[in-house]
Parts: C-alpha cells; structure tokens; sequence
C-alpha cells in the first residue's frame, strides 16, 4: 500500500472551457447596423415598388385609389404609346453612348499608359471629368450650349452656322449634342477601368510576341484585348445600366424635349411620378425597367462569358 501511495496519480487533464458564442457573433454584430440601414433605405423601397405597381395610387385623386391588379402593366404595354417611344430611345442612348465611351476610354487607355513626358499631368486631365458630379456638368453643357453665350455664338462669329441657333431645341441636333456632353463625363470611366487592367499584363507576353514577329496590331487583337475581356464585359454592363437609369443630364440639358424626343423611360417614370402624381402607373413602369435590366444584364453575362476562361 505504501508503494501505492508513493505512486503519483497523473494530474486530470483540464477541462476545456466552453467557447464563448460572443467572439463568434461579433462579425455579424458589427456588421448588424450597416444591414439594417440596407433594409431601410433599399429593399423597404423595392418592395413598396412592388407594392404600388398593382394598385391605382394617386395622392390627388385618393377617390381612384385601390387594388389594380395587372391593369398598370396592361395599360403600359397596350393603351401607352410613350412607353414604347421612351423604351426605344433608351435602347437607342444605351447603345450609343456606351459604345463610344467605350472606343474612346480604350483609346484613351492606351494612349496615358505609354511612357512620355507629363504622363502624370496627361492622366490627371484624362479623368478629371469624372470626378465632376452630373448635375454640375449638365449645368457646365448647358452654358456651352447656350445660343447667345455658347459654340453657336463663336461659331456664327467664324460664319458657320446662324446666330440664335440652339442645338438642344432642334429636334436634329439634340441626340449628337447630348451624346456628346454624356461623353465628355463618362469616357473617363472606361479609361480609369482599362488602364488599371492595362498595367497588369505582363511585359514579357509583349517581348515574346516582337520576337516571333508579331505587329502592334497583332499584339493588341491576341494580347492586350483577351487580357482586357473582363473588364470590359464589366464595364459596359455597370456603364449600360447607369446609362439606362440616367436622368440628371438629359432633364437639365432638354427636360426630355424637345417634343419629346430624348425622353428616356426613367424620365418619363420620374415625370409621371412627380408631375402627374400617378405613383401606381409609374411603379409599374419601373417594375417593368428592372425586369429588362436583370433580363439583359444576365443574358449578356452568359453571351460573354464573364470569369470564364476562353476556349
């Protein structure tokens, strides 16, 4: 027994303390408010859009008010010629404005990542138009375009053209002189998004292809541009939507006019919301605005085959 005794026991293992459940919700407790806030001020929103597009929902006639079922949208796509007239231009502005962003951020793109002097000073000036806010650079085309103070005045001092004339009146000038004032702000986007996947190939794909023979051109179609797919796939899908949804341009350019002709569907929306007060038809029309937006957007990933690799 006394040999027994002298046996030391080995200590108890300790006992593992439970985890706390604190440092595992502490992730989802810090990032609580930002979520709350998201629910707040975008799906709240959404979904009370959802909620008006089926009903007849006008603050100024309370007495028509009530559930409407589908009959917003059947009016839209059969009683409403301006719906069709709004869609067709937005497809019209999409298209054109961003292709051109496009072609010409690419080229600007190339242009400020070759090595020259005041490269530097060149990229700043390149992007500083986006940094200007939309509503401010409405009000900047707006003074360029101004027939006593604007291009038409120098230009009608040099002998082209007529004193007087305004661009933004003339139902043939208004789509190339809101183009191009669109253009101004949204080239550098493309430029800013190109160049940084630019300065990522690297220098040896360049050096391998002069060694085998290869042209500028050549370099460019089989290097540069498979590198550059992505990014352009997402660039013009962000660029296209915010180019569908834009209205701070065209209503302080043109207000939609003249006689219509650059309305867009969201200011056509925002005008039946906010002047004729007719929030039910105007939430169905933008129901309608973004089914075609995530319609388009996925079919044009999966055309374009975004993140994969090429075959």
């Amino acid at each position: 027994m006394a040999q027994a005794a002298a046996v030391a026991k080995p200590p108890a293992p300790p006992r593992r303390r439970r985890a706390s459940a604190t440092p595992r919700r502490l992730p989802y407790l810090l990032i609580a408010p930002a979520a709350l806030l998201m629910l707040g001020f975008i799906a709240y929103p959404v979904l009370s859009v959802f909620y008006y597009s089926l009903r007849h929902y006008n603050p100024t006639k309370p007495w028509r008010d009530g559930f409407a079922g589908l009959d917003n949208f059947v009016h839209a796509f059969t009683d409403d010629p301006r719906f069709w007239d709004t869609l067709v231009f937005s497809a019209k502005w999409v298209v054109v404005e961003v292709g051109l962003q496009l072609l010409f951020g690419l080229a600007l793109a190339l242009i400020v990542n070759q090595t020259f002097a005041g490269r530097a000073l060149g990229r700043a000036l390149v992007f500083s138009p986006w940094a200007v806010s939309g509503v401010l650079t409405s009000a900047i085309w707006v003074l360029l375009y101004n027939s006593q103070t604007g291009i038409t005045r120098y230009l009608a001092d040099a002998g082209i053209g007529s004193y007087g004339t305004s661009w933004l009146s003339d139902t043939a000038t208004v789509f190339p002189a809101a183009v191009v004032a669109d253009l101004w702000r949204g080239v550098p986007f493309f430029a800013i998004l190109i160049l940084a996947d630019l300065q990522s190939v690297s220098k040896d794909l360049y050096e391998a292809a002069e060694v085998d023979g290869a042209g500028r051109l050549q370099q460019f179609w089989h290097i540069t541009l498979p590198h550059l797919k992505d990014a352009i796939v997402l660039s013009t899908l962000l660029r296209a939507v915010w180019e569908f949804n834009n209205v701070d341009l065209l209503y302080t350019l043109t207000g939609g006019g003249p006689a219509g002709a650059t309305t867009t569907l969201p200011l056509y929306i925002a005008n039946t919301s906010v002047d004729a007060h007719n929030f039910g038809y105007a939430s169905a029309l933008t129901t309608v605005a973004f089914v075609i937006l995530l319609f388009c957007s996925i079919v044009y990933l999966r055309l374009s085959k975004f993140g994969g690799e090429d075959k």
